[in-house]
This record gives C-alpha cells, sequence and structure tokens, in this order.
C-alpha cells in the first residue's frame, strides 16, 4: 500500500486508527477511518480557500450521503447509493437501502469460499461494485431502516472487531485440526454474524405490504443484468471481458474492455443521459485531497518549469521535499497528460491499486475552465463540499480501475464493438 504525501496533514489521533486498517485486501479504502479524525480540520476551510471555483454544470438526483465509518465497505455504499440513484432516475421513491444485509451476505459467501479453496484466497471487507446486483439477485435486498447491522453497541459501523474475529475463526476452520472439516463450523461463524449485525429476518413489512429480501429486491426497477462494468488495460483484448485482477474481485466478476478514451466517453454520455455511474479508483496519490474537494495529477515540476527565485529555492530541496511541493497547491494546476500506455503502466507496477468505490453524479468545471467529474463519497459530511469532490479528467484517466452503469448509457457506436 502507498502513502499517500497529502497524509501529512492528518492529526495524530487519525494515526492511531491505523489497527483499523484490517481490510487484508490492501485496499486504501481503509483509510476511509481518516474521514472521522479530520472534521476539525476540514471546518475550517472554506470554499474561498480552496481556490479552484469549482461550478456544477450538471448534477443527477441523488440520495443522501451515507456514513461507512471505520469498515471497508466502500464497495457497497458505493453500489447501493448508485442503485437507489437509478431507481430515482426512474421516477421511483427515494430509498434508503440496507448496506450492511449485502455486506453479511458477502461475508458468508466469502467464508465458503475461503475454507473450500483452503484458505489460499482472499477473505477480507473489500469488494467490488458487482458485489451488490450478484446479491440482490442471489439474495434480494432490504430497507436500511429493517436491517442496519448495528448491533454490537456503536452508533456507526465499526467493523475492526469483527473482521479480525471472523478471519481468526476462518483460519481457524482452514488449519482442520480434526483432519476433517467438521458440520458446526458455518453455524459457529453464522452465529457470529448475528451477534454483530443481526439476524436477517425472513420476512418484513413496508407500506403495508409484507416482503421476503427476495422479493422487495424484485419489486424495485432495478433489474441487475441490465448493467455492465466497463475497465480500460492493454494486458487484455480491447472490446471484449476480462476479470480485473485484483484481489476484491473475489467472485471474478468480467469487465469490458475498453480503451480508456471510450471508457471515459461512456462516463460522459451517462451523466448527459441521467445515467449515474459507480466509479472503483485508486485514491491513494498525492493529489487526491478529499478533505479539501478535489482530486487532480499534478505535473512533475522540473528545473525548466522554474526561474529566478523559484529555482533558486527549488535546487536547494530534498527529493523529499520536492516530491512534497508537487502537491503543495489550493488551485488549478497543470496536469499530467495520461496516454494509455501511461495508465497501464501505473496498473502493471501497482502504483495504481483498488482502493476505493465512489458513484460520480454530476459534471463541473473549475475557474479556469477545466472540466471535472463531481463524486459523491461515502465519508460523511464533514469536508470542504459535504460529502461530494470533485475529479479532474486525467486523475479519471490515470486511476479508474473500473466503473458500472446501465448498458443503455453506452454510446451505441461504442456498444456495436463489444463482443458478446
Amino acid at each position: 500500500m502507498k502513502i499517500q504525501s497529502s497524509l501529512a496533514v492528518i492529526t495524530a489521533a487519525s494515526i492511531t486508527l491505523s489497527a483499523a486498517a484490517y481490510d487484508n485486501s490492501g485496499r486504501f479504502d481503509n483509510a476511509a477511518t481518516r474521514a472521522f479524525d479530520v472534521t476539525e480540520q476540514a471546518d475550517t476551510l472554506s470554499a474561498d480557500s480552496i481556490g479552484f471555483g469549482f461550478i456544477d454544470i450538471k448534477v443527477l438526483p441523488h440520495t443522501s450521503v451515507k456514513d461507512q465509518n471505520k469498515s471497508g465497505t466502500c464497495w457497497c455504499f458505493a453500489s447501493t447509493s448508485f442503485f437507489e440513484d437509478e431507481i430515482l432516475r426512474q421516477n421511483g421513491d427515494s430509498l434508503d437501502l440496507s448496506e450492511m444485509f449485502t455486506v453479511r451476505q458477502c461475508y458468508l459467501d466469502k467464508a465458503d469460499r475461503y475454507i473450500r479453496l483452503y484458505g489460499q484466497t482472499n477473505f477480507a471487507a473489500g469488494g467490488s461494485a458487482l458485489d451488490v446486483p450478484y446479491v440482490w439477485a442471489k439474495y434480494g435486498a432490504v430497507p436500511e431502516d429493517v436491517y442496519t447491522g448495528l448491533n454490537y453497541g456503536e452508533p456507526k459501523h465499526v467493523h475492526g472487531e469483527l473482521d479480525a474475529v471472523l478471519k481468526a475463526y476462518l483460519d481457524a476452520v482452514k488449519s482442520n485440526p480434526n483432519k476433517k472439516i467438521s458440520t458446526a463450523w458455518r453455524k459457529g461463524y453464522e452465529a457470529i454474524l448475528d451477534a454483530y449485525l443481526g439476524k436477517v429476518p425472513e420476512t418484513f413489512t413496508v407500506n403495508g405490504k409484507t416482503y421476503t429480501p427476495l422479493s422487495y429486491a424484485k419489486s424495485l426497477p432495478i433489474n441487475v443484468d441490465d448493467y455492465v462494468s466497463i475497465t480500460s488495460f492493454t494486458h487484455h483484448p480491447f472490446y471484449e471481458e476480462f476479470a480485473v485482477e485484483v484481489p476484491d474481485n473475489w467472485i471474478w466478476e468480467k469487465s469490458v474492455n475498453l480503451p480508456m478514451e471510450e471508457m471515459k466517453a461512456v462516463v460522459d454520455n451517462a451523466i448527459d443521459k441521467g445515467y449515474p455511474v459507480v466509479w472503483a479508483a485508486d485514491v491513494s496519490e498525492g493529489g487526491f485531497k478529499w478533505y479539501e474537494g478535489y482530486a487532480v495529477m499534478p505535473k512533475e515540476t522540473t528545473e525548466a518549469d522554474l526561474d529566478g527565485s523559484e529555482l533558486s529555492r527549488w535546487v536547494k530541496l530534498s527529493d523529499k521535499d520536492r516530491a512534497a511541493a508537487r502537491f503543495d497547491f489550493k488551485e488549478p494546476v497543470p496536469e499530467m497528460e495520461i496516454t494509455q500506455q501511461l495508465r497501464q503502466q501505473m496498473f502493471d507496477s501497482q502504483e495504481t491499486t483498488d482502493d476505493h468505490g465512489m458513484e460520480i453524479i454530476g459534471i463541473a468545471r473549475d475557474k479556469k475552465g477545466n472540466r471535472y467529474y463531481k463524486v459523491r463519497n461515502s465519508w460523511d459530511t464533514n469536508q470542504v463540499y459535504d460529502g461530494f469532490f470533485y475529479v479532474s479528467e486525467p486523475y479519471f484517466y490515470a486511476k479508474t480501475i473500473d466503473i458500472l452503469v446501465h448498458k443503455d448509457a453506452i454510446p451505441k457506436d461504442i456498444a456495436r464493438k463489444i463482443k458478446k
């Protein structure tokens, strides 16, 4: 896991939370714990102090910002919010759907796979955007007030102990001390989930009608088969599907591989036509300043870019200080030119990692006319833009792992190229 240079602003109190970064997949998403210890600093920032002058060009209807708190479940918050917004797009009700119901079902299936594979696979809190439609199709969905997943004395999600207990339990089982896996292990595992997250109700009532989780999911205007995951890497053929090779893609769901310009064209067309987009990306870059409300890929400064006093100061800096200076800005800066080759190189070298799931819900520009995506996060609302931030196009090109979108949002000329 890379260390983000801009983390220098984080308080010592937040550093003590590093033990909560328990997601063994290595997802930087667990740095979400930062969001709850920089409240004081974030509150001191104002839009005027940022200096980007963001102007929203188009923002899609969306439900409220949610808070994953100290849990590695961004993937579920992003996709669940996305489906809530997809329901709004179809003139449905504004719903608050349970993330922890989905998380619980994934914990069960991950455990089965972990034991069947003798522990030779990833078991962690992380997941992908495709886990939510997977659960909705197989197990269903429930409203948030039916299943909050808060059964352990906390007002918000705090999964450090839960994840540690689940992993330790499974490791004890997979060690097979009796030379034969018992018939009791899964009941014991389910009991842990029941104790922490609560038992899943067989039936529940919404607006006077009784549902099961499966029947409730079927009552929603969502056909999970209508959604397509899209990525962009050169180690597989374009216009074909492959399973993106990251640990949190534990069900090995496939994504359509497009050139990066066409992947971006899908997002642009989606927002233009009113479709939200799930965005999975690397957020460990120094230019990812969520607490200040933006993510950019600034160019590396060279001596040729400087003159006079700037140059004399620059040559005296250490390599570490020069690297830090690259991310010391409060207004739009020149950004890197991202090519398909550079994007691939960043992924292969693991500079780009599968860190965090979010939702793109709009388009904006800064005061210099640069274009950005407006992104909804799941790290509460105690930041400059109340839980939203702005991502530059170069950052999107460089650091996107994959996106999830309705198939009708794909431009027809691109859809025709995709091999079925």
